[in-house]
């Protein structure tokens, strides 16, 4: 993934800074001073993590703001507890490798958001290692973590996530979405229509575990700001892991063939195909002082358009 322009990080930034402001203003007076929230959702391989690096270094070099980010990656479950998931009876194929709702620590999740209220003391940062166990990952040990001394108040916090953003449908939503998918044809190898491949009760065993994510700390209310990473053709997702594992053989002779990608991004199409469009129409219901930004990008990742929604 190469470098983001300035000037696109720039004019992302100019639909957010107002609030960023507006938030700083109206927190000056008080004795407890939350950072602002500043949530980045984006597609599978759509640079989430390289328009992270690039946010966090323009917000601190060029806006004077103390900024720090966490990815959700960064708080899955232990490798232990993720083989027991895995491993349990019966399976949910959502559910066999980490990634969706549900392989998350909700616990560990709300402990760092809440110990962002704290001025009295240190913040750690969690950290998962996808490396370890085989590639199967694990929990980086928390003295190793990053911790941000008490000293340091921070200004904002940037949480990226491929499901930051996504909302938990109702039953009967759910259902009829994929009643819908199953009578749908797929003739292409990079699928967009996976729902069918699932069962019902495993969808909504996952969409229930996004309720108690939102509810704990990813919902609307947790959030300040949301910029949405997104594509007119869902098929550019595939893409765009193709490039980057491409990328990865180049660089170190060793990655994911090319059905082993493709098997990989099916794994996240169904939570595509069921919350996308919801998250597309806005993510904040009643607006206020928040707000959200759909930077849509091509084939190249390049920025066609931008929207916001307040």
């Amino acid at each position: 993934m190469p470098m983001i322009p300035s000037t696109s990080v720039d004019q992302v930034l100019e639909h957010v800074i107002s609030h960023i402001k507006a938030h700083v203003s109206s927190i000056s007076n008080n004795a407890i001073k939350p950072p602002f929230i500043l949530g980045l959702t984006g597609l599978q391989g759509s640079g989430k993590s390289t328009w992270t690096d690039a946010l966090v270094s323009t917000l601190r070099d060029k806006h004077n703001y103390h900024t720090i980010n966490i990815s959700l990656d960064d708080l899955y479950l232990d490798h232990d507890r993720l083989v027991k998931l895995r491993e349990r009876q019966p399976p949910n194929k959502l559910l066999q490798t980490r990634g969706q709702p549900g392989t998350h620590d909700t616990d560990l999740s709300l402990q760092f958001f809440k110990s962002l209220m704290n001025p009295l003391k240190d913040i750690l940062l969690p950290s998962f290692d996808k490396s370890l166990f085989n590639g199967e990952g694990g929990r980086v040990p928390c003295e190793k973590w990053k911790r941000i001394p008490a000293s340091e108040a921070v200004d904002i916090v940037i949480f990226e996530g491929w499901c930051v953003g996504f909302q938990p449908l109702e039953e009967d939503q759910l259902r009829s979405q994929w009643h819908q998918a199953a009578e749908m044809e797929s003739k292409s190898h990079y699928s967009t229509h996976t729902l069918k491949d699932h069962s019902i009760q495993n969808l909504l065993e996952v969409n229930g575990h996004l309720r108690q994510y939102c509810q704990s700390f990813m919902g609307p209310q947790h959030f300040n700001y949301l910029i949405h990473l997104d594509t007119d053709d869902l098929v550019n997702v595939y893409e765009w892991r193709l490039q980057q594992e491409h990328a990865m053989w180049k660089a170190k002779n060793e990655g994911m063939s090319d059905e082993s990608v493709v098997k990989f991004v099916k794994g996240y199409m169904p939570a595509y195909e069921l919350y996308l469009n919801q998250l597309r129409k806005g993510f904040f219901a009643d607006g206020g002082e928040k707000g959200q930004l759909r930077v849509v990008l091509d084939k190249e990742r390049r920025i066609t358009r931008m929207s916001s929604t307040y």
